[in-house]
């Protein structure tokens, strides 16, 4: 059984696509789980959400679905993210809107509770450490949480004894799900902050204990002329080619 995990696709459509593509190389999928942020910084939000609703049941909100949905507001977000938001809010049917804002904050799979930043706070706060990671372990009772946010690819692995090590997932990487506790973030779909910009996406084989990560590379180029066709910020449009 393989289940194609994506996480901050941020209506970045070219990249989406060109994941799904290279998932089907790796054996059948048979089902697809999103741990939010379908939509935020690119240009193509309803076509990311038509998208992902036509192949996927699973999904959590994010804090950009949330935001672009009037459902929080966009205060926290920096200038560039706001500009995107507010820009992004514009293009959103009333369809999109509401299934932006019934999109629930987390989701019980399996063994696997699925959030956007934390259990703890599942849309906003961020886990950058296994410090950060430990401070949530109360805050779900599956063995495994799956988690995004920092678009950067990374595992928080605990032992009974609740010591904690980090591993950084690169292309290839076999993660077997072995821990007692753990915390496992794919990295970004559509604009990946780890200084690879290439899309990032992982595949759970529940069955046989393992998680992989992948990389796949897409048109860049493109998505960035389609930003800047409708007046996004320079920053957002600069950050894709350098995965920052």
């Amino acid at each position: 059984m393989n289940i194609l995990v994506v996480a901050d696709i941020h209506a970045n459509l070219t990249a989406f696509e060109a994941v799904l593509a290279d998932a089907e190389k790796h054996g059948k999928i048979d089902e697809i789980w999103c741990p939010g942020d379908i939509i935020g910084y690119g240009p193509d939000p309803c076509e990311c959400i038509s998208l992902l609703k036509n192949i996927s049941k699973v999904c959590v909100a994010g804090n950009h679905d949330w935001a672009a949905a009037g459902k929080i507001d966009t205060s926290d977000f920096n200038p560039a993210a706001a500009a995107a938001n507010k820009w992004t809010s514009r293009q959103l049917s009333p369809e999109d809107t509401g299934f932006l804002s019934n999109l629930p904050q987390a989701i019980e799979q399996a063994d696997f509770t699925i959030v956007h930043g934390s259990p703890r706070e599942p849309v906003w706060e961020y886990l950058f450490s296994t410090e950060e990671a430990r401070g949530s372990l109360a805050f779900f009772k599956t063995r495994s949480c799956l988690v995004s946010h920092t678009h950067q690819p990374v595992a928080f692995l605990f032992d009974e004894s609740g010591n904690g090590t980090t591993r950084l997932l690169e292309d290839g990487t076999v993660l077997t799900l072995d821990a007692n506790r753990m915390y496992i973030n794919p990295g970004s779909v559509g604009q990946p902050r780890d200084r690879d910009p290439r899309a990032s996406y992982g595949i759970l084989d529940p069955l046989n204990g393992t998680f992989t990560l992948h990389r796949v590379a897409y048109d860049i180029q493109s998505v960035q002329e389609r930003m800047r066709e409708h007046g996004l910020p320079a920053l957002l449009i600069s950050r894709l080619g350098v995965g920052m």
